[in-house]
């Protein structure tokens, strides 16, 4: 409490706004990722990239190609089963 109290003097702001922009930078920071987060997570992509592909190119395609058009037409109009 006593350094926001000095922060909010230094600053000349009431202490509600120092609280208010400490929490405002302190959620801008938090969503950003940590350098090991970072890194774990590339050689996570570049574990699969490495790996072997288990289906043809060919059904990948055709299978995005039924999804993209779904998704134009409005996807499933149903019940699902």
């Amino acid at each position: 409490m006593a350094e926001i109290r000095r922060t909010a003097a230094r600053l000349r702001k009431p202490q509600s706004h120092v609280v208010r922009d400490a929490v405002a930078e302190y959620a801008a920071r938090s969503d950003r990722l940590s350098d090991a987060e970072r890194r774990k997570a590339l050689a996570v992509l570049d574990r699969l990239r490495e790996g072997k592909p288990t289906r043809p190119a060919a059904d990948v395609d055709a299978e995005l190609a039924a999804i993209r058009a779904a998704r134009r037409t409005g996807g499933r109009r149903g019940a699902a089963s």
